[in-house]
């Protein structure tokens, strides 16, 4: 299994600003003293350099419009409704937000099978939202594809149960722990797995600092251990400029890159960065609107594509 793609689906906003239905748990989202139609446009020139800097190396950006129809403020993270994998399979998952829910979109997959992308099946879980049960997706899971390992910080927006029947019906074994952010001296539990750590192919970049069991912190080491990867530690206050949001991509010659904002590059340490450089190159690109209103970064907004094409794009 590959662990790395060189195609990504992106979705270029129309609407994007503060969710207030995500607000009640994402921790990361703050308010902006600016109009939403100022708020939109910033993102969309954000999400246009974003997209710039990601096809300049090579990465096969996939851009799809996001519509008028529905209100729809968090559509430029694709990543927590939808999953594509190498056998042909598509994964659809139960979102914590109603607004969300109206992100999916079968045109979508409709676009990706005129590009040549073969889709055999299509697993769907967003029966469980009935339930009020939930599971957002590669934000709420952390998939290491190649050694078959999927990790999962539970919150209101990752069930444990649902966790387990999607590594049952994908076949990874998991890993489930919990992880803690301090909002006003509160330690609460972090929305989604991928603001606190990033699997590549090598190595890994962790806040083990969220992790406050100390068997589940050891547990959590000692697989990514386990399985040949560095252990890139980083600090609360960098996860919370969103040095955990980050992902590993090719490029051209399937040359490594690892994606993140340039909020989470600022943050890093020069041992950190030469670190990450001894695996791959880093890119990075400003995304302080989206991070600002929408809670999440570079790898929110990626939504990674392994299915296999008849025909080359």
């Amino acid at each position: 299994m590959l662990q790395t793609t060189q195609t990504i689906l992106m979705i270029r906003p129309i609407g994007f600003r503060m969710n207030e239905q995500t607000a009640v748990n994402n921790y990361f989202q703050e308010d902006l003293e600016i109009k939403n139609a100022e708020i939109n446009l910033k993102a969309q020139q954000e999400f246009d350099q974003y997209v710039s800097v990601l096809r300049s190396k090579g990465v096969r950006v996939v851009v799809i419009s996001d519509t008028d129809e529905f209100d729809t403020p968090d559509s430029i993270f694709p990543n927590n409704w939808i999953s594509f994998h190498q056998n042909a399979t598509v994964a659809l998952y139960p979102m914590f937000a109603e607004n969300r829910r109206l992100e999916r979109r079968d045109d979508i997959l409709d676009a990706l099978e005129e590009k040549g992308f073969i889709i055999d099946h299509v697993v769907d879980y967003t029966e469980a939202e009935k339930e009020g049960i939930f599971l957002e997706g590669t934000g709420s899971m952390i998939l290491d594809r190649k050694n078959s390992k999927a990790y999962c910080a539970l919150s209101p927006r990752a069930d444990e149960e649902l966790f387990i029947e999607f590594c049952e019906d994908f076949e990874y074994t998991p890993v489930v722990f919990r992880a803690y952010q301090t909002v006003n001296e509160d330690r609460e539990e972090i929305y989604h797995t991928n603001v606190m750590m990033c699997v590549a192919e090598t190595f890994a970049v962790v806040c083990t600092d969220t992790i406050d069991d100390a068997k589940e912190r050891k547990n959590l080491v000692n697989h990514l251990k386990k399985d040949g990867k560095e252990v890139i530690a980083i600090s609360e206050a960098q996860m919370h400029q969103f040095a955990g949001n980050m992902l590993q991509v090719k490029g051209m010659g399937d040359q490594l890159f690892l994606v993140m904002s340039s909020t989470a590059y600022h943050s890093l340490n020069a041992g950190q960065i030469k670190k990450i450089n001894k695996h791959c190159e880093i890119i990075h690109s400003s995304l302080e609107t989206i991070e600002t209103c929408g809670g999440g970064s570079a790898r929110c907004m990626m939504a990674e594509i392994f299915l296999p094409q008849e025909t080359s794009m």
